[in-house]
C-alpha cells in the first residue's frame, strides 16, 4: 500500500472546491458521469485503431444507491487506469486526461465524441462526499487499483482484485448533502444533464411488457420481464444525418424534449456544420404568445451530448432565444462552472450562422409552400419582426419572406404591396403611401372610408410594429406608413384636387370659436375641412408621429425622451360641408348648439371606443330622452 499527498498548486484544493469551485452542488454528477463517457468512448477508439486487445462490447455506465452506507456509486467499462495513471491524472490533478488523449491520437480520435474540456471535473465529487474511492483496472495487463481519500491532500493507494477493466467511483455522502441519496433527486438530475449522453446509462432497472404472440387468445394477459432502466437515449435525432430523419422523428424529438408541451411545433431547423467550427442541433418555431419574456430559454445547449445551460444568450441571437430545441457544439468555449459563455470570436461566427440558417429555412418554407407559411405567419410574425429589428443581416434576407397581411386576409411580401399600391396610393408629394390598421373592429369606419377610395389596408397589430415601420421607412425612398385613424382619409394620401367649402372663412372662424368653446382643449384640436357631405360630419384621429413615438417609447428604444408618459392628444376634424354642421353653426339659441356639439363629439368619440364610464352612463341617459 502507497500513501503519498496530492500534487496541487494550492494549498488546499478542497475548501476551494466546496466553496467557489461551482455555485450549484448538483453539478458533480454530470461530472462524474461525463468522466465515464470519455472513458467508455477512448476505449471504443482503441479497440477500433486496434491498439486495445479487448472486446468493446456494449458497455454501459450505472449509477447506484447504497442508503445503508450512505454511498452513491458510478461504474464504468471503459478505459480504466493503472496505478501509475491513477497517480499521474488524480494526485496531479491532470483531470480527466483528455486533452492528454486527444493530442496523442490528434488525427484519428477528432471525431470519437470525447468531452474533454472537464475542469476539475473529478474533484467535484468533494462537494457532496466526505470520503472518496477510485477503484479501477486498465484494459492493459495490470493489476487494479484502489485510491481513497477523505477530503485532505493526504491519500492512499493499493491493489485491488478488481476483475474487469473501468473504473468504480464511490462516493461516502455528506449528513449536509443526503438529498443526493434519494433515488428520485438523483432520477432527476441524470435526466436534466445526462438525458442524451452517448453513452447508456443505467439507474436500476423496470419492468417491461413482453409482447403477446398472434395467436394468443383474447383474453391473454403478457407478462413481464425486468430490464435495466436505461435513463437516456445515446442517439438523440440531432446526431443524426437530416437525411436519415422523417417528419415525425422531428416531432417525435420535440415532446422528448418538451414531454409537457401539448401543441405540435410548427416547423424545425436542422443545424449540421463541421466548418468553420463544429456544431449541430435542431430548432423549433413554436407558437408564439404575445408575452416574450414567457417563451425565453428553452434552447438547451449541450456540449458533445453533455447539458451544459439553457441560458444561451450570446450563442443564439437575441430574436432566437424564444425558439426551442437543442444547440450541440464542441467549440464553445465554456469556463471551470460550464455555465456561463465567453464571448470570443467562435461564438460570434456561431450566433451569425445560426441567423444565417434560420433565414435560408425561413426563405425554403415561403418558397416551397406560400399558402402554409402565410397560415402559420400570425404564429410566427413577432420572431421574425424582432429579427428584422435586431440584426440587420436578417433584416436584408427577411425581405423575401416576411409578410404583411391586409384586413382583408391577403398577404404580401413589402416588394410586392408596395407594387399593388403605387398607382393608388401614391400622393402628390410622389409619396406612397401605406395604410395600416391595428385593430380591425377599433378603426372599422376608418378602414372603410379608405377602402371606399380604393385603397388597401395593411393589419399590422404586434407590438413592436411603431419600430419595424421606422425601419422599413428608412430602408426605402419615398416611402410612408399611415394608420388609418391618423387623419381624414384625403390627408393622409393628399392628392392635388383640392375639395371646396360650403361654408366662408367668416363662417369658418365663428364655427371653430363655437367647437372651441364646449370642447375640452387639452384633449382634442380643432380642425376644419372640407370634405364630401356623406363622410362623417365628425371624426377624431390621432396624429401619426405623436402616437407612433409614443408606441415606441412604451415598448422601449426609440421614441422621443419623456414622450411614453404624455397625456392623449387628438385632433377633432370638422366636415364644413356636412349639413350637420351648417346646422349647428345656424342654431339660434347657444345651449341647444352646445347640446348638438356635445352630442355630435359623444358619437365620434364612441366610433372610436374613446367614451367609457361615467360619460358613456350619461350619453346613453341623454340620447334615450331625445327619442321619447
Amino acid at each position: 500500500m502507497a500513501t503519498g499527498n496530492i500534487n496541487v498548486s494550492v494549498e488546499n484544493i478542497f475548501p476551494l472546491i466546496k466553496k467557489f469551485l461551482y455555485s450549484d452542488h448538483e453539478i458533480f454528477l454530470r461530472e462524474l458521469i461525463s468522466n465515464a463517457t470519455d472513458a467508455t468512448l477512448k476505449l471504443k477508439h482503441l479497440t477500433s485503431i486496434g491498439e486495445a486487445k479487448v472486446e468493446y462490447g456494449n458497455p454501459v455506465i450505472e449509477v447506484k444507491i447504497d442508503k445503508e452506507k450512505k454511498q452513491l456509486i458510478i461504474s464504468d467499462q471503459g478505459i480504466g487506469m493503472t496505478k501509475e495513471e491513477v497517480e499521474k491524472y488524480i494526485n496531479q490533478v491532470a483531470f480527466s486526461g483528455a486533452e492528454e488523449f486527444l493530442e496523442k491520437y490528434k488525427d484519428s480520435a477528432k471525431d470519437s465524441g470525447i468531452i474533454g474540456h472537464f475542469g476539475l471535473g473529478f474533484y467535484s465529487a468533494f462537494m457532496v462526499a466526505n470520503k472518496v474511492e477510485i477503484i479501477t483496472k486498465s484494459y492493459k495487463d495490470a493489476p487494479a487499483a484502489h485510491w481513497i481519500n477523505e477530503g485532505t491532500t493526504e491519500f492512499t493507494l493499493e491493489e485491488a482484485d478488481k476483475k474487469e477493466h473501468g473504473t468504480d467511483i464511490i462516493l461516502h455522502i455528506n449528513e449536509d448533502d443526503k438529498e443526493f441519496l434519494e433515488e428520485g433527486r438523483i432520477r432527476e438530475l441524470l435526466t436534466k444533464y445526462n438525458k442524451f449522453m452517448p453513452i447508456p446509462i443505467k439507474f436500476g432497472t423496470r419492468e417491461e411488457e413482453i409482447p403477446l404472440p398472434e395467436d394468443a387468445p383474447e383474453d391473454a394477459k403478457p407478462e413481464t420481464k425486468v430490464v435495466d432502466d436505461i435513463i437516456n437515449n445515446p442517439n438523440p435525432a440531432w446526431t443524426k444525418q437530416p437525411t436519415e430523419l422523417e417528419d415525425k422523428d422531428y416531432k417525435d424529438f420535440y415532446r422528448e424534449l418538451y414531454p409537457m408541451q401539448f401543441e405540435e411545433p410548427l416547423f424545425h431547423i436542422h443545424l449540421n456544420v463541421d466548418y468553420p467550427f463544429n456544431l449541430t442541433g435542431i430548432l423549433y418555431f413554436p407558437k408564439m404568445s404575445r408575452d416574450m419574456n414567457i417563451q425565453k430559454d428553452k434552447i438547451q445547449l449541450y456540449q458533445n451530448q453533455v447539458f451544459v445551460t439553457d441560458n444561451v444568450e450570446g450563442i443564439v441571437p437575441e430574436f432566437l432565444t424564444m425558439l426551442r430545441g437543442v444547440i450541440d457544439s464542441p467549440d464553445i468555449p465554456l469556463n471551470v462552472s460550464r455555465s456561463y459563455l465567453q464571448a470570443d470570436g467562435a461564438v460570434k461566427k456561431i450566433s451569425s450562422y445560426i441567423t444565417r440558417k434560420v433565414a435560408d429555412k425561413l426563405k425554403a418554407l415561403f418558397n416551397n409552400n406560400r399558402e402554409d407559411f402565410e397560415k402559420k405567419w400570425n404564429d410566427i410574425k413577432i420572431v421574425i419582426e424582432y429579427g428584422m429589428l435586431s440584426e440587420d443581416k436578417f433584416f436584408d434576407k427577411a425581405k423575401d419572406f416576411a409578410l404583411y397581411p391586409t384586413v382583408d386576409d391577403k398577404y404580401f411580401t413589402f416588394a410586392e404591396f408596395i407594387e399593388k399600391v403605387k398607382e393608388n396610393q401614391t400622393d402628390k408629394d410622389g409619396n406612397k403611401v401605406l395604410l395600416y390598421a391595428s385593430n380591425k373592429d377599433d378603426q372599422h369606419s376608418y378602414i372603410e372610408a379608405a377602402k371606399e377610395k380604393g385603397y388597401e389596408v395593411l393589419l399590422l397589430d404586434s407590438p413592436i410594429v411603431s419600430h419595424l415601420m421606422q425601419k422599413l421607412e428608412m430602408s426605402e425612398e419615398k416611402v410612408t406608413f399611415a394608420r388609418v385613424d391618423a387623419d381624414h382619409v384625403d390627408n393622409l394620401i393628399k392628392k392635388d384636387d383640392e375639395k371646396i367649402s360650403k361654408l366662408s372663412d367668416e363662417e369658418k372662424e365663428k364655427l371653430k370659436g363655437d367647437f372651441e368653446k364646449v370642447i375640452p382643449k387639452e384633449k382634442y384640436t380643432v380642425q376644419l375641412e372640407a370634405m364630401d357631405s356623406n363622410a362623417a360630419p365628425l371624426l377624431i384621429t390621432q396624429p401619426e408621429f405623436m402616437r407612433r413615438m409614443k408606441e415606441m417609447q412604451q415598448t422601449g428604444g426609440g421614441g422621443m425622451f419623456g414622450m411614453g408618459n404624455m397625456p392623449e392628444m387628438y385632433n377633432l376634424v370638422v366636415n364644413t360641408n356636412h349639413p350637420l354642421i351648417s346646422e349647428i353653426l345656424n342654431t339660434k339659441t347657444e345651449k341647444k348648439q352646445e347640446r348638438l356639439i356635445k352630442q355630435s363629439l359623444d358619437l365620434a368619440r364612441l366610433s372610436q371606443n374613446l367614451l367609457k364610464g361615467e360619460e358613456l352612463t350619461s350619453f346613453i341617459k341623454r340620447s334615450f330622452e331625445m327619442i321619447k
